[in-house]
Parts: structure tokens; sequence; C-alpha cells
């Protein structure tokens, strides 16, 4: 079997991950990260172990990922600590964007611990309302790179289990957790990791995340963590006016309003409209758009909203002609808000790359332990390639000779990334050899070939 060969920064971001291990096991992290960067076609476990070269201690890996899968806390902790020491401070902003999201995986089997049937957000033509497997409440950092743009680099994950799957369990005392909902779990991430961008760039911090979340027991231990909200607004979501000037007397003030707004009467009605020309999806558009002031009672108390008309490049597929935002910094720009929404896409581009690149949900383990570690270390490797990647030229990343009809513009996409992190361990694993070995034209030419053949 080869002797791969990890390229040394990659290696020492594996020594840095482990740090919160058991020594004995540290070896097996970076075992599986490798593997994950050498297999192809299905992206089992156990197609892990063979690209990585695993034979007589292939027990040890499997029971490793339980282990892992119980202090994935600890390791993205250290990867928290070690994007923030590695983004330069640039490329952060004004504002820390923090995206938060659930994606689901599919499963089959009766024997998958924790697996039930869960919404299906992407029911294709089968028009499947609904999938069996698990789901994987999911927070991202949105960096804008100088040249590729707005770029998700997800930190972790925590498993949504619906009560009725995990009763049972509880009842017989073998529950691996307490029932949380997705809120609970999406706030349990920002209070994980916002002190820490505090600190480190001292810059506000706003977490952007869907509709669905916009609700009070998410919006108060956000708040409360010291962040802000911007998320999506019904268009009948009880908004109040600001509250009268506080006078002379006894007694708190107002934090609400007396009067009613209508939000769809705003959105309908033709002045206080403004347009500005912005970037949004990659793409430099003019935007129309109005705000206001309001308070919300979800938010507990001002909030900035923003109501965005469709156009063409917008919110086509919406199907009203305008779309509701809200902050709840009401000091935050309307323009940087409608920014940080067309940003929160980037989260979706990272459950699309960790599921198509990664191979994200095909590791066949039926162990809960497992699969959260299986889940995490398809985010930590888009990261680790990510940063990889980021001080590197678009020239070195595209490779895109063999695909003329591609255009030679685009950004570097994730799997490009990726390829190219593979091919730099075959040649590191080539360079290794002995000179004699690796001297000879024709063994260069035929190694080229082969690691183009195979990425």
């Amino acid at each position: 079997m080869a002797a791969w060969t990890l390229p040394q920064r990659i290696a020492e971001w594996c020594e840095v991950l482990s740090a919160g291990l058991d020594r004995r096991s540290r070896k097996y992290f970076v075992s599986i990260v490798l593997g994950m960067l050498l297999a192809s076609g299905r992206r089992t476990v156990s197609s892990w172990l063979r690209a990585a070269g695993v034979l007589d201690d292939w027990q040890d890996h499997y029971y490793f990922l339980q282990t892992l899968g119980r202090r994935a806390g600890r390791v993205a902790t250290e990867l928290l600590f070690l994007v923030v020491r590695w983004i330069p401070v640039s490329h952060v902003g004004p504002y820390v964007k923090l995206a938060l999201d659930d994606s689901p995986t599919k499963r089959y089997g009766p024997k998958v611990q924790l697996a039930g049937i869960h919404h299906n957000p992407t029911p294709g033509p089968a028009g499947a309302e609904f999938l069996y497997g698990h789901v994987w409440v999911t927070i991202s950092w949105l960096v804008r790179h100088p040249s590729w743009g707005c770029i998700g680099l997800p930190l972790r994950a925590l498993m949504y289990v619906r009560r009725k799957d995990l009763d049972p369990l509880t009842n017989i005392g073998r529950a691996p957790w307490s029932f949380r909902t997705k809120l609970e779990l999406a706030a349990e991430l920002v209070e994980w990791c916002v002190k820490l961008f505090q600190n480190a760039f001292h810059r506000p911090v706003l977490v952007v995340a869907d509709g669905a979340y916009a609700k009070r027991p998410f919006l108060r231990r956000v708040l409360a963590s010291g962040a802000h909200v911007v998320s999506r607004l019904r268009k009948d979501a009880a908004l109040f006016d600001l509250p009268p000037a506080k006078r002379g007397g006894r007694g708190r003030p107002r934090t609400y309003g007396t009067r009613k707004l209508s939000l769809s009467g705003r959105g309908a009605h033709r002045q206080g409209w403004t347009q500005a020309r912005m970037v949004l999806y990659g793409v430099e558009q003019t935007v129309t758009f109005k705000t206001f002031l309001a308070t919300y009672r979800p938010a507990g108390g001002v909030i900035r909203v923003v109501i965005v008309k469709r156009s063409a490049q917008l919110f086509a597929d919406c199907p009203a002609d305008w779309v509701a935002f809200f902050c709840t910094d009401s000091g935050v720009p309307a323009e940087t808000i409608i920014e940080s929404v067309a940003d929160r896409s980037a989260i979706e581009q990272n459950f699309h790359d960790v599921k198509e690149v990664h191979g994200a949900g095909q590791q066949q383990v039926r162990n809960v332990w497992c699969n959260v570690a299986c889940w995490n270390l398809c985010l930590w490797l888009h990261t680790l390639v990510e940063l990889w990647s980021w001080r590197r030229s678009g020239t070195t990343l595209r490779q895109r000779s063999d695909r003329p009809w591609d255009e030679p513009s685009r950004r570097p996409s994730h799997a490009d990334r990726f390829k190219t992190l593979r091919k730099q361990v075959l040649q590191e694993s080539f360079s290794a050899l002995p000179r004699p070995h690796r001297a000879k034209r024709k063994i260069q030419t035929l190694f080229k070939a082969l690691a183009t053949l195979v990425i």
C-alpha cells in the first residue's frame, strides 16, 4: 500500500484540531482526514480507510469515530481558533457575519440510531415531501474573499432529533442527550462562538438566519449573547410604531408603540422607495427598497425593517412583489441588511458542497455518535480546504485547461480547490520517493497523466 503524505500545512492543522482528543487516539484523526482527501466513489467510512491504507487496525478507527462524535465540540473549538488566526482581519469587514440553517441527510434501514421522518427541502422530480434520516443544525462563518466574494466556512453542527424519536430512549435512560428544538440548538451554536469573534475582531456580530428562526426563543438568547439577528419577516408580522418619548413622571417607559403597522400596506404603497447599486450573489445590480423602524415583540423592542422589491435578478421566485427582512439592531444600514441576506446563500452552497464533493450522508454508519462525527468531519474538511486555498491565486486553483468550454473567469469552485489539494497530496507523496525512482522523464510523465486521470 502506498504511503501517502499530507501537505505540511494540512498535517499541522490536523494536529491542532486533534489537540482536544486523547493522546492515544490522535493518530486516527490524521488517517481519516487523509482517507477523506483521497477516497473516490461512494464516500463510505470503509472507502476512507481503504484510501488511507488502513489494514489491521480498521476496527480502532470505527471506535474512534464514536469518541470523536462525543468530543466534536472540542475539535470544533480548535477549528474556530484556527480560522480566526488564519483569516486576515481586512477580509472580515465591518461586521462579523454568521449564517445558521439546517439540512437533512437521507438514511435507509430500521437500525440507524435516532433517524426519523423529517421535512424534505428538496423534493425533486418525485415530489417527496418527507424523508427518513437525520437533520443537522449548522453554523458557518461568512467571510468575503477579495477576489471570490462571500465564502462560508462551516464550523460545527448539532443533530436535531424529534421528541417522539427521543422519548423511547429517554424512558429507559439511554438517550444520548435531552430533547432540544431547532431554535435551542441554533441559539446554543451562536452562544458557543460569539464571544470569541467579539474578542478577536472587536466588531459587532450579525447572525443571518432563515425566517423559521425568527422567533422569540431564538431571538432573545442571541440578543442576550451580544449578537444581533438578520432574518426574514412574515407578511402578517405584528409590527407596532415606536413608543412615545418619555415624559416626566413615575413608571417604566413604554417599550412598544400603540399603533399597529401594516407590512402589506407599506409594501404596496408607491412612495418611499429608494434605489441603490449593490453587489448581490456576485452580480452588481440595482435594488429598490424602503426601510423604517418599528417595534416587534419577539425581538423585544425596536427593529429595522427593510422591504425589497422583487426584480428579474432578485427574489424572482417569490410569489409576491416584495420581500421583507428585519434586523434587531436598528442602527445597521439597510444596504448591509440586504447584503447579509444575499450572503446567507453561502451556507446553502456549503450544504451542496459537503454532500456532492465530500459525500456527507454516505458513510453508512448506524451509531448516533459515528453519524455526528462523520457529518462534522465533512464540514471541517470543507473549511480546511477553503483555508488552504485562501491565500492562493485563482490561476493555480482553476485548472480548466481540459475544459475549453468552461468560463475561464469564473471563480474556482470548492470542487476545484479540493481537486488541487488532492493533486498536492499525490505530488508530495511522489516527491518523497528516492530520487532514482522519480528522476526519469517517462516516470514523471506517467505520474502526471495518472494524477489527471484519477482526479
